[in-house]
């Protein structure tokens, strides 16, 4: 019983090393440049940030792929992001592109991609009625809605009428 509590203790201290060693230098750092959007119309424009260079790192940034050329990353206030922004030239193709910053301080290269499209992906906007089986005040056919309006117009002033009645005393 002793040799498998050992056994088990000595694998999960083993396990715990491994992750401890695994974990990135930087804190959450992915290492890889996010680019957003990530897919863009010729002529819009294009954010990029990175953990990858530290706290207080730079980085100079190469959008040339798809001809928009060097652009700067500076830090943020997010603490350890750097961010930086380009143009797509308006003449540029359609395909995906690859986006280089390089850290200033410690030379680290990151990458990430940008796709250009020729059409913008248009949110879809909700149509029509939702049947939830509740029902509703106003359908779609304009008869069926006279009818009910009607109906209730009926209701009304016959109760109406029965409450007067009873209040004279004449009894129902």
């Amino acid at each position: 019983m002793r040799r498998i509590a050992r056994l088990l203790a000595g694998t999960a201290l083993a396990v715990a090393a491994a992750a401890a060693t695994a974990a990135p230098a930087h804190g959450g750092d992915t290492g890889a440049l996010d680019v957003y959007p990530s897919s863009v119309l010729p002529g819009g424009s294009v954010s990029v940030n990175t953990t990858a260079c530290g706290a207080d790192g730079a980085a100079a940034g190469d959008a040339s792929a798809v001809g928009a050329g060097p652009f700067t990353l500076a830090p943020s206030s997010h603490e350890g992001n750097a961010i930086g922004q380009f143009r797509v030239p308006p003449s540029a193709h359609p395909g995906t592109y690859e986006v280089v910053a390089r850290c200033s301080g410690d030379g680290r290269e990151v990458r990430g991609d940008l796709v250009v499209t020729l059409t913008a992906a248009r949110p879809a906007h909700p149509r029509g009625s939702v049947k939830t089986g509740v029902g509703g005040a106003l359908g779609p056919d304009p008869v069926q809605t006279a009818a009910g309006v009607a109906a209730l117009a009926v209701a009304a002033a016959g109760g109406t009428w029965l409450l007067h009645r009873r209040a004279r005393g004449d009894g129902i």
